[in-house]
């Protein structure tokens, strides 16, 4: 490499290289941005960074990136060592990622004389000790990191209290410290960070209270999960939407917060002249209380009398709102009801296709079984919904027909729209008949998984009432021309809209994955939200269904887009794999509501379309 000594940038990411790296690499004195992220370099051995070394010849070295070398030999083969003091001579050192490899020892205080470094990510290594107070910017030492940007130490063995030098860095966005052993509470002088956007905290040992000032910052990301704080959780700003700050994991003592938390409320403190004056008030409420409960329960016994009254004519209606069918036609229409035409089953219906008026209207009959427990309670509670809801990924109802059959026993089916392009698990798991020009791209999958969230937000949130579906699977997500998605109706029995959004996140992980709930390395307490869970976030390329990696990267190539884009598709995917998870978590409380995963996943989509 002597005779190359004028090169600018040397990129060897993303090929098969192995063995030590070279250290003739300072030959390469005007140098500014060395990539060998993507390799099989190292060998376990503590000089695996002794190259360092030689690029302090390399004076104009702006950019150092050695991620992901544990490629190939079950990623045996990872850099090892420590970062040598020498790293302060890289006095131009801009941007510096290390991450995901075996790096080990203490972060060096030499580090802190690198006065332009702008970004320093050195997550997922075996780093320990404390930060070097050289990190911090401290009002003695101007000029220290003054321009950092971005510091991720995630993933690593770090103790102690999270240095309050840190507020000096204020133009700091992305302020990343999970996976450490940090204690003690947050400090005060974050509240410096004027600009910070995304703080995780999570995964350390910290306690006390959760600080007030961090809803004044601009905060779009906080992720406090996994520690031991205590006391109320504040309610404004990145704290009033779920879906951008989380608490979960051992914060057991906190309490208060924002209703989608459903954390116990906070104790109410009283004064001995508080509790005197509350002891008076509670009087006339003690006498009235009888009388309000009496009313109510008679309000209830009239409701439900107005509800059974209402449910028994729903069936009626909505055959008056609708053309009127009659049960011959039904029979005509799908072949007397032929195993050929049977295009789908549940508990209490099977599902046929239909042709009428002479073939010039297909259609869908589903024809409950009235001898299942239950199907005619689901029958009318179909009927109660398909006559105030309408909504574009609803599949919409044709008509509804109540009779005899030909041997007098009880009739009902509901006729709704046939949806050429079937259900999304024909789609997600072909046989072997399908398998030819069935593939969901990555946009396409993402769009019925906007689209059925869409439904579900319009059932729990926007109705004349609250609605639950309890039934959602890929069977029941039906797929028009343009495969927009439009979800059957199926009542259960176990009514909650956060049962709603766990097999809501059990669908995205399957649409996304493969892989089916049901498959038969899930046994025992291993589920698929297990085994997405635990590969998240270093192996979602290992877990992602092999048909969207195939096609987006063949996209990339042919776009020649890069490493950086790569990094781009494997974050987008994390970030929809890890929404999946949160749904289906084990803890309803935990789930996140229909709502926000739609304004998540419009979220997702336009960040990796930027």
């Amino acid at each position: 490499m002597a005779n190359a000594s004028g090169l600018l940038d040397l990129d060897m990411s993303w090929n098969d290289f192995a063995g030590p790296i070279p250290t003739n690499l300072g030959n390469l004195r005007d140098l500014e941005n060395l990539q060998l992220n993507g390799n099989r370099f190292g060998s376990n051995k503590p000089d695996d960074l002794s190259f360092i070394g030689s690029l302090t010849n390399c004076t104009n070295l702006r950019q150092l990136i050695l991620t992901y070398n544990q490629f190939g030999a079950m990623g045996h083969n990872m850099i090892s060592g420590s970062i040598p003091e020498s790293i302060r001579k890289l006095s131009k050192l801009q941007r510096m990622w290390i991450t995901t490899n075996n790096i080990s020892g203490k972060i060096p205080s030499s580090i802190g004389n690198i006065t332009r470094l702008s970004y320093l990510d050195a997550a997922e290594n075996m780093l320990e000790g404390s930060i070097p107070a050289e990190l911090g910017p401290l009002p003695s030492q101007v000029g220290n990191l003054k321009n950092l940007g971005a510091l991720s130490i995630s993933g690593n063995k770090l103790i102690g209290e999270i240095p309050s030098a840190l507020g000096s860095c204020q133009v700091l966005e992305n302020l990343d410290l999970h996976g450490n052993f940090f204690e003690g509470a947050i400090p005060s002088s974050l509240d410096q960070l004027k600009g910070i956007q995304q703080l995780d905290l999570s995964q350390n040992n910290l306690s006390g209270q959760i600080p007030e000032f961090l809803g004044k910052l601009p905060l779009m990301r906080l992720n406090l999960s996994h520690n031991m704080f205590e006391g109320e959780v504040p309610k404004v700003g990145v704290f009033n939407n779920i879906s951008a700050f989380s608490v979960v994991g051992k914060n057991m003592k906190l309490c208060g917060g924002i209703q989608p938390l459903h954390l116990p409320a906070c104790p109410i403190k009283f004064s001995k002249k508080n509790k005197r004056a509350f002891s008076d008030k509670m009087i006339p409420f003690i006498i009235i209380l009888p009388i309000v409960l009496l009313l109510v329960c008679l309000f209830l016994i009239f409701y439900r009398r107005k509800r059974s009254q209402q449910r028994t004519s729903s069936a009626s209606l909505l055959e008056n709102q609708y053309p009127k069918i009659t049960y011959a036609e039904l029979l005509h229409a799908t072949n007397e009801f032929s195993p050929s035409n049977l295009i789908g089953e549940g508990r209490y219906g099977s599902v046929y296709k239909g042709s009428l008026n002479s073939g010039e209207h297909i259609v869908a009959v589903k024809v409950l079984k009235l001898q299942e427990r239950g199907a005619n309670k689901s029958f009318m509670a179909e009927c109660d919904v398909l006559r105030i809801l309408r909504h574009r990924n609803l599949i919409k109802i044709i008509t509804v027909c109540s009779s005899l059959d030909f041997n007098g026993k009880d009739f009902k089916a509901l006729v709704f729209e046939f949806m050429p392009n079937g259900s999304l698990d024909s789609w997600l798991h072909p046989t072997q008949a399908e398998e030819q020009g069935l593939n969901l791209n990555l946009v396409k999958r993402l769009g019925i998984a906007i689209d059925v969230a869409s439904a579900l937000d319009y059932i729990h949130n926007h109705g004349e009432t609250t609605i639950c579906y309890c039934d959602l699977k890929p069977s029941n997500v039906l797929l028009d021309d343009d495969l927009c998605a439009n979800v059957e109706y199926g009542m259960g029995e176990e009514v909650s809209t956060e049962a709603d959004m766990y097999s809501y996140g059990i669908m995205l992980l399957e649409m996304f994955t493969g892989k089916r709930p049901t498959d038969n390395m899930f046994i025992d307490n291993f589920s698929l939200h297990n085994y997405v869970k635990f590969a998240l976030p270093d192996r979602v390329m290992e877990i992602v269904d092999s048909m969207i990696i195939l096609e987006e990267m063949e996209g990339l190539n042919e776009n020649r887009r890069g490493e950086g884009d790569f990094a781009k598709l494997e974050s987008y995917l994390e970030s929809i794999l890890r929404l999946g998870v949160i749904c289906s978590a084990e803890l309803s409380r935990e789930r996140m509501d229909s709502g926000n995963v739609v304004k998540e996943l419009h979220r997702i989509t336009k960040a990796y379309n930027e």
